[in-house]
């Protein structure tokens, strides 16, 4: 380490060798800013599970845009339907190829034993399969059959005969208020926050087992623009001729855009987990501030004679400098693998997509990197300050 040091930095490592020179405060350095690391890992890990769940959903659609009640929060949250009159005004409208109504609602699954779970169902019009995604699409005439549905093969909760039965592409019976409806095969979403999984199922299926629901009143109005004409273009005209405060029309990415700002910055679940992520920082800072902090005071003498031999201020910001660039290094190295192994058990128990991207890690480092040498800078201000002649 010395060498590599000394190779980088072009002379002694002095920032190195006083660290390494107390191993226990070296030792409990590293750990603290491990822990950071590890605590921001699993904030941002749950943060983007949060959002990779939020716009899933979309990967089973094939529309270029979406006609919602202004009250709906986003695909999936919010209690307001559009008006299936609306889909015939759009089918009227310049640009408009094809629009297809969907239907949502959540579906509570019975499981024995005190066992439940809640599936979100999504009522389709199978007679128009291209609005769904090439999986479902090529699904969708069994989903013509009365009370036929796809189960989401990432569900959590399900008993184990059931995702036997979606690996093996078998059908099986499941009993929903009181109704029979047939599992004719798996489709990939998975679990979210809001649901343990999904099904798919035909409008008619899905008005069958939500009786209290109109076909009059779909959740959102799927549309297909015509070749050549731009989404964001038709869906100015279809605001247009819409009352903008009962309806909104977005395209397809900027509605799943606008899904992820409202449960990062309106949800109380991505509130907290972002507040986490501020705290993990914050203890990375407060602790590597600590330990430089401490390692200046104990070496004042030293670099007072430094100073006084005329050494610049730089020199020595260079040498906390190099200390914080250690603990980054070393802090991050353990708190990314032990988040990998976190990352695999949660969720495996969870059934959320948490998983560890490179975009994410070298965010985690870079971030590291910059709070440690905040730190450092922090803590070398005393020495800055400090006269050589008061120092002995």
């Amino acid at each position: 380490m010395s060498r590599i040091l000394a190779w980088l930095f072009g002379r002694l490592p002095i920032g190195w060798l006083q660290l390494s020179h107390n191993k226990a405060r070296l030792v409990a350095a590293v750990a603290g800013v491990s822990f950071a690391n590890l605590l921001v890992f699993m904030q941002l890990g749950i943060l983007g599970a949060l959002n990779g769940s939020t716009i899933a959903p979309y990967n089973m659609l094939n529309a270029d845009i979406i006609i919602s009640s202004s009250d709906n929060n986003t695909l999936t949250d919010g209690g307001g339907n559009v008006a299936r009159t609306r889909m015939f005004q759009a089918l009227g409208t310049a640009g408009v190829s094809k629009a297809a109504p969907l239907f949502i609602a959540n579906l509570p699954l019975n499981l024995g034993g005190g066992a439940s779970a809640t599936l979100l169902a999504f009522g389709m019009d199978v007679a128009q399969p291209a609005f769904g995604s090439a999986e479902i699409a090529q699904k969708a005439r069994i989903l013509r059959l009365e009370n036929t549905a796809l189960l989401d093969n990432g569900s959590r909760g399900l008993p184990a005969s059931m995702l036997e039965s979606l690996a093996d592409d078998r059908s099986f019976p499941i009993e929903i208020n009181g109704q029979t409806l047939s599992v004719v095969g798996a489709v990939a979403v998975g679990s979210g926050f809001l649901s343990d999984g999904t099904l798919v199922m035909s409008d008619q299926t899905f008005l069958r087992f939500f009786p209290q629901r109109s076909s009059g009143a779909p959740n959102h109005i799927l549309v297909k623009v015509n070749d050549g004409s731009a989404p964001d273009t038709v869906a100015a005209r279809l605001q247009a001729i819409f009352p903008a405060d009962s309806v909104k029309v977005q395209t397809i990415p900027n509605a799943a855009k606008a899904d992820l700002a409202f449960m990062g910055t309106e949800r109380p679940t991505g509130i907290i987990f972002g507040f986490g992520v501020l705290i993990g920082v914050i203890v990375g800072i407060v602790i590597v501030y600590q330990v430089l902090s401490t390692d200046v005071a104990d070496h004042l003498r030293e670099y007072a004679t430094f100073k006084a031999m005329g050494f610049a201020d730089r020199f020595f910001l260079g040498i906390v400098f190099e200390e914080a660039l250690v603990l980054a290094i070393f802090g991050f190295v353990p708190g990314l693998i032990v988040s990998l192994g976190l990352y695999a058990g949660l969720s495996g128990v969870t059934g959320l997509p948490v998983a560890m991207t490179v975009s994410r890690a070298i965010m985690v480092f870079l971030g590291t990197l910059i709070a440690c040498a905040i730190s450092g800078a922090i803590a070398t201000r005393r020495l800055a300050g400090a006269d050589p002649a008061d120092l002995f």
